[in-house]
């Protein structure tokens, strides 16, 4: 019984990961949803209240059972209906990660939100508490706008500690080349941050701090888009132990650096950007063994923006004001093997903007 014991708990080990799906449910766009399903072309939902023109999160339960979601401004509950308390949070629907969403390790009831403000303007870094203990297991949220960093950009992501319970939140300092990192644990949000300082500055005009900041999936490397003036994307390396940022690398320039993500295996960065003024909507893969860099998408659409690795493994493309996503079909692949797809999949007559959902990355 033993050996048949030892046999099966690999099996059981395999089960029980793939039982965890907390990045099932996107809502993002201009009420827009899908809903992955295993071995299945993801589903529109329209059942959505939430409009946004970029950042946006989504908590779920470890099964993938929507919980809420948020465009950094406003909470929905699962019942699509505004959280008591649940408005005036100091993110914005116009920022490129204005908002994520992390569970508090210590309890499997309470979730921080993380906002970030546009432009680098004074509302800065914070974070609002959700209960979903209060209004009949729908959520309230107790304590919101909890300042933690200001001013800071538009950019913010999360990955899992070393230790497989903690949770690291980074975002980047305003007219500054430092990256904070903020450990969430069971006794809350760390009141100081651990600072690196490396890569660029991000600096000058308020629409520089434009672009997203996205971990691979082993959470061992960091990339950012760098928007306007200084039109790059970077890579850095990360300490998922310390919390350190370190070793920047460029790739430039991409005039309006937005988007970017790593493919499943984390060899390849992929970056969206739209040309000065827009209108040169591109998609460009970095291989980061080679650090070549090729052109392997073009967009019909004016605008493009963020890159979202989805459950099934393709990168899907926010394009602004579209019925239909883009999708990178085969994102491990070298160039324009990747198979880029420009209306690749329809939001069953709703409409993408800018932003698509992020999530907490778990190596």
């Amino acid at each position: 019984m033993k050996r048949l014991f030892l046999a099966l708990f690999p099996l059981l080990l395999t089960a029980a990961a793939h039982a965890q799906r907390p990045t099932d449910i996107w809502y993002f766009g201009q009420q827009a949803g899908l809903k992955f399903e295993n071995g299945t072309t993801p589903k529109p939902l329209n059942d959505g209240k939430m409009s946004t023109y970029e950042g946006c999160a989504v908590a779920t339960t470890a099964k993938g059972e929507l919980l809420f979601y948020t465009n950094g401004e406003t909470v929905w509950n699962r019942e699509h209906r505004v959280m008591p308390n649940g408005i005036k949070l100091m993110g914005s629907g116009s920022s490129t990660q204005s908002a994520l969403i992390v569970p508090d390790p210590g309890s499997g009831n309470i979730f921080y939100i993380f906002t970030v403000a546009p432009q680098g303007t004074v509302n800065g870094l914070r974070y609002s508490i959700v209960d979903m203990t209060r209004d009949n297991g729908l959520g309230d949220l107790p304590r919101v706008n909890l300042l933690l960093i200001q001013p800071v950009a538009e950019k913010l992501a999360a990955v899992r500690h070393t230790n497989g319970r903690d949770t690291w939140i980074v975002a980047h300092r305003w007219n500054s080349n430092a990256f904070v990192s903020y450990l969430v644990t069971a006794d809350g949000v760390s009141a100081k941050p651990l600072l690196s300082n490396v890569g660029s500055m991000n600096a000058g005009p308020g629409r520089n701090a434009i672009g997203a900041l996205k971990f691979s999936p082993d959470g061992r490397t960091l990339a950012a888009a760098l928007w306007r003036e200084t039109n790059k994307f970077e890579v850095y390396d990360f300490d998922r132990s310390t919390g350190k940022v370190s070793n920047a690398r460029g790739f430039g320039g991409y005039p309006e650096a937005y988007g970017v993500e790593f493919s499943p295996d984390g060899s390849k960065l992929y970056g969206t950007c739209n040309g000065v003024g827009g209108g040169e909507t591109q998609i460009w893969q970095f291989d980061l063994k080679t650090k070549k860099a090729e052109l392997v998408g073009k967009s019909a659409n004016r605008k493009i923006g963020a890159l979202q690795l989805g459950p099934d493994k393709r990168i899907y493309v926010a394009r602004e004001d579209n019925p239909n996503l883009g999708i990178i079909q085969e994102p491990n692949a070298l160039g324009k093997d990747c198979k880029y797809v420009d209306e690749g999949l329809k939001l069953g007559g709703r409409r993408s903007k800018l932003g698509l959902p992020a999530f907490v990355v778990v190596p």
